[in-house]
């Protein structure tokens, strides 16, 4: 079978939206310059999309719409798995007072899918949608720990291992050291590997083949995440958390 040949302009456009959302709002020729493109190109490609309504203009700088979020809840809704997990990530931010998170991979990355808020949980850049490279997070981690070895490689072919604070794994030797531990233990740590200042701890959900379909994490401040906390008292209300939703899951 002969590979799909990509649609160059279809290409162009999705390049615009995902340089927009990254700039946070842009004009023309500032969206032409980060892609090296023809200003009149960026303009009729900006055009297209805020005539379909997946862009708004506002002066004279274009930003995402909110259609997106139909697209986006869309697709969020097909995922069986995220349903029956929320109810268990709101008990957790309750429980914690922190951050409780939900992830699934998708393309070699991570997708946030859920996180929900407890009452002394700080402001984090997270939210539905967002990828990350999965290394630099606790819920990536415990992910690939529970992957093949070879598809874990694959994931490493494609995206690397970029660093994203002093902290975060970018030596592949050491990254499969980690995933061995994760895979003893049942569960991952993330030490300011991708916010400094931020621990989480992490376990997968799942399947009936131990294949991580997902993820549940729970992430606060260094200063709160210490000692027993860290180390016991959290991990254990996420490992009965993962448990119940891989119960929930297997009799749905």
């Amino acid at each position: 079978m002969t590979e799909p040949v990509p649609v160059k302009a279809a290409k162009i456009s999705l390049e615009v939206v995902e340089t927009l959302r990254e700039l946070e709002g842009a004009g023309v020729s500032e969206v032409a310059q980060r892609l090296d493109k023809p200003t009149s190109t960026i303009h009729d490609h900006l055009r297209t999309l805020e005539q379909e309504e997946y862009l708004v203009k506002e002066g004279n700088e274009y930003y995402v719409s909110t259609r997106f979020l139909q697209l986006g809840n869309q697709a969020r809704s097909r995922q069986k798995v995220f349903e029956i997990a929320r109810p268990e990530i709101d008990e957790l931010a309750e429980k914690t007072g922190e951050h409780a998170n939900f992830m699934i991979e998708e393309h070699g990355l991570g997708v946030f899918l859920y996180k929900a808020r407890g009452q002394n949980a700080v402001q984090l850049d997270t939210h539905a949608g967002m990828r990350v490279p999965l290394q630099t997070t606790a819920l990536g981690k415990t992910i690939m720990a529970f992957r093949p070895r070879a598809e874990v490689e694959a994931i490493l072919d494609r995206h690397g291992l970029p660093e994203v604070t002093e902290q975060t794994i970018t030596d592949s030797a050491e990254l499969f050291d980690t995933l061995d531990q994760v895979r003893e233990r049942g569960y991952a740590y993330d030490d300011e590997e991708r916010v400094k200042g931020m621990r989480c701890i992490a376990a997968p959900i799942v399947d009936d083949d131990g294949y991580a379909i997902a993820a549940v994490s729970v992430s606060g401040p260094k200063s709160r995440m210490q000692e027993e906390r860290f180390t016991d008292e959290v991990p254990d209300q996420i490992l009965r958390s993962a448990n119940v939703i891989e119960v929930n899951l297997t009799y749905s």
